[in-house]
């Protein structure tokens, strides 16, 4: 136990660090455009942009479940983990109890497949082991696996017992997974599936990869680089049955590519909306009209920011507070979102010079009307993105939109070759940070922490 409150401290520490990096290594896409268009002084931008992130920080919890259990699972099963597959397999093949008498009933017509062709009593092959493997994780989710007849002589823990009379089950996962190893004591082994070295070294990734970006004026995702370490630093500690595909590609893979194509799409869609609203209106007064406008928008954009940003290390944080016991289930303390908020917003404070220049100036070359276009788009891609619990870039959100703004005069007057470098830097994001995360991981290991 000393070890385990050594490394959730450790684990605090670098997530409010990250939060505070990620305050300065985002500011650019709060304040970049109402910067440039000289609507605010970067002062008096970086102070808006600071306590409009520490309210959106405050507001909503959605994209911090999602990564506190909707992307690596707390609660599934590593192939370590059974630790008699040939006495799993025997028992579903011949059940002689309620359980898997059910769970026999269950298994996926592959798997039936693989068992019947297998004789009793002799060790399962490795399709055999996997294809268990899978049904088990598929499992976790079953709503209706529990009932008193079904579980009757079974010993249960008390914290299980608890949960169960409770009016609504907040952690289907943990709750079937700690029925399942009352149900198969010796044949399935405690969760061990996403510990403290896991996301310690998911973290350190992340904050390497945006020191790397933030040093070149990159202006890359921090949250896909927090999202690809932990995945990285799974697979290596209990290989792909950890990682829950098909949250990480319904929450992450498809909005990266949807949210900044949306915010191209709604900033072009604006501003061209603009030209036709505002053709016969002298340019002078469409100027000043916009400068006040985009004070409104660049304070929505800094508001969405915290909203989705913040909450990443916010769920960071509850998973780690979930895998070692702290916390029964994936539900963000009031003082990790207090935290988190703070952390965001010193960091805000501190802002990203590189990356306002590249946001601001190197795109394209940005009025107030084109500042108050791309941040209206971007801010409503990225709160209903966080509503639907999606944690999505907000660099790549901002980036598309100015895009989008900039196509809208002239294909010509968006400096594509800056678009190209960034497209590498995104690509590249989830891929590097995993493979950081990775070797941090076995050294973290190396060094004798588990």
């Amino acid at each position: 136990m000393p070890e385990a409150i050594v490394l959730i401290t450790l684990i605090v520490i670098c997530a409010l660090a990250f939060d505070y990096i990620n305050g300065f290594h985002d500011t650019a896409n709060a304040i970049a455009t109402v910067v440039s268009t000289r609507v605010m002084t970067p002062r008096a931008a970086i102070i808006m942009a600071a306590s409009l992130n520490f309210i959106g920080a405050l507001i909503s919890t959605n994209v911090a479940k999602t990564v506190a259990s909707g992307l690596v699972g707390t609660s599934r099963f590593a192939m370590a983990e059974i630790k008699n597959p040939g006495a799993m397999a025997d028992r579903l093949q011949a059940p002689a109890d309620p359980v898997s008498l059910y769970l026999s009933s269950r298994l996926s017509t592959a798997t039936r497949n693989i068992l019947s062709q297998r004789p009793i009593g002799t060790p399962p092959s490795e399709r055999l082991k996997s294809a268990l493997l899978t049904d088990l994780n598929t499992e976790l989710t079953d709503k209706d696996f529990y009932s008193k007849d079904r579980f009757k002589g079974i010993l249960l823990t008390k914290d299980t017992t608890k949960i169960l009379k409770e009016k609504e089950i907040k952690d289907q996962p943990a709750l079937n997974r700690a029925l399942l190893e009352a149900a198969y004591p010796k044949v399935l082994g405690k969760s061990d599936a996403i510990t403290q070295v896991v996301i310690l070294a998911a973290i350190i990734a992340a904050i390497i990869w945006n020191l790397i970006t933030w040093k070149f004026g990159i202006p890359s995702s921090s949250s896909h680089a927090l999202i690809g370490g932990l995945v990285g630093a799974a697979l290596v500690h209990g290989g792909p049955s950890l990682i829950i595909w098909q949250g990480n590609i319904d929450k992450v893979l498809i909005p990266l590519i949807a949210s900044p194509l949306a915010g191209f799409i709604i900033g072009y869609l604006i501003m061209l909306s603009i030209f036709l609203l505002f053709s016969h209106v002298h340019p002078g007064k469409v100027s000043s009209t916009f400068r006040h406008l985009q004070l409104l928008s660049a304070a929505c954009m800094a508001f969405t920011h915290g909203m989705n940003d913040a909450q990443k290390s916010m769920g960071i944080i509850t998973m780690s507070l979930v895998s070692i016991g702290f916390l029964k289930h994936p539900l963000v303390p009031i003082w990790v979102i207090l935290l988190c908020a703070t952390a965001m917003a010193l960091g805000t404070s501190a802002g990203g010079w590189r990356i306002i220049k590249t946001m601001g100036h190197r795109i394209i070359r940005l009025e107030p009307v084109h500042g108050f276009a791309a941040e209206t788009s971007a801010a409503a891609v990225i709160f209903i993105s966080s509503h639907f619990g999606m944690p999505v870039s907000t660099t790549h959100v901002i980036a598309g939109s100015i895009f989008g703004v900039g196509s809208s005069k002239r294909l010509s007057a968006v400096r594509w070759g800056v678009a190209g470098n960034m497209m590498v830097a995104w690509i590249l994001t989830i891929p590097a940070s995993a493979s950081v995360a990775g070797l941090i991981y076995l050294l973290l290991r190396t060094c004798g922490l588990s």
